[in-house]
């Protein structure tokens, strides 16, 4: 089997650890692998596959010689080394927003629309993570019958801001058990016993930029224009895992029966739906694995041809690493 060099930028932070992670669990047949990060953590020392690799610090001559670049780093950096990657040959798998509204830049759910690698020009997108999550969930639905609208309520876990936001909330319980002063430098306000309804920033109409992710995503990913997509983000204290509640609206009339048996047969999805018996998919049961759970189907009862559910997922594997690591595959298939 060819083997391929590989590098990942950004490899010391939450995402990165975890796309080392990925690619040794998946077995991804790799030459040689290198990690780049800031001046700051070059000459940390890190493992893989039993084997100690040394962070280099990233800059435009980083990437000759590579085949693929794993990008987990800030959209500022990904701008900024993206062309060098390009003139080093190889094609950058970026999970940053900076590239996600290129209209030369496919932005890939791989079991949605993973034969949009083949035109990439040399990078290619990872979508937000609750873009992912949620399109995994409904995307059996979409086969029934195309979605014209969704309604989006997300349930972010702290570390979906990165690897200060477990921690924060951690000081912050711990604290409020001891009856101490509460600190807040992650997030605008407590977290802990708290939920937060705003995730990016605001915009003119109400709506953040986060919130407006799953619209603009949804319709470069489903190649569907005309979706639409109200959505509010909420940031919760939990760890790992994000929640989303979603109803959809479709051409035609489903039954909940039909889309039960669909998402049931759906790549990347468990079905997890016995409400009378308490089972139902919650953070704690799809932490740090690959599947979105989806329970409560139900029909929508405020709109016709509407669908109701709720689903979770990993927001740092198949949200981020994993599903960046699943477009490498797709490229050393081709």
């Amino acid at each position: 089997m060819k083997q391929y060099n590989v590098a990942i930028l950004g490899a010391t932070g939450e995402v990165g650890r975890e796309m080392m992670k990925i690619l040794a669990e998946r077995n991804f047949p790799i030459k040689t692998l290198k990690l780049l990060a800031s001046e700051r953590s070059a000459g940390k020392v890190m493992m893989f596959r039993d084997t100690p690799l040394t962070v280099e610090a990233a800059s435009e001559a980083s990437f000759e010689g590579m085949d693929i670049v794993l990008g987990a780093a800030s959209a500022d950096l990904a701008r900024t080394l993206a062309p060098a990657i390009k003139a080093a040959g190889a094609v950058f798998v970026d999970n940053s927003s900076a590239f996600r509204g290129c209209p030369d830049v496919p932005l890939i759910v791989p079991e949605i629309n993973g034969e949009d690698a083949k035109w990439h020009n040399g990078i290619i997108s990872n979508p937000n993570c609750s873009t992912i999550i949620t399109l995994m969930a409904v995307k059996g639905i979409h086969k029934l019958s195309p979605i014209r609208a969704m309604v989006a309520s997300t349930y972010q876990a702290v570390s979906g801001a990165g690897a200060g936001g477990p921690i924060e909330l951690a000081e912050q319980t711990k604290a409020l058990s001891e009856g101490a002063p509460v600190s807040c430098k992650v997030f605008p306000y407590q977290i802990a016993q708290n939920l937060i309804p705003q995730i990016g920033s605001f915009l003119e109409d109400g709506y953040t930029t986060e919130e407006m992710k799953m619209q603009v995503e949804g319709r470069k990913i489903m190649h569907k224009d005309d979706l639409r997509v109200t959505c509010t983000c909420v940031r919760v204290p939990v760890v790992r895992s994000h929640s989303i509640a979603v109803s959809v609206y479709t051409e035609k009339p489903l039954t909940v029966e039909a889309v039960k048996e669909q998402i049931a047969k759906e790549a990347g999805c468990r079905l997890v739906d016995d409400p009378q018996s308490k089972v139902y998919p919650m953070p704690l049961d799809t932490s740090d694995q690959d599947i979105v759970f989806v329970g409560r189907i139900r029909p929508d009862i405020a709109f016709e041809n509407g669908i109701t559910l709720w689903c979770c997922g990993d927001q740092v594997r198949k949200g981020a690493a994993t599903n960046a690591v699943q477009i490498a595959e797709l490229l050393i298939e081709a």
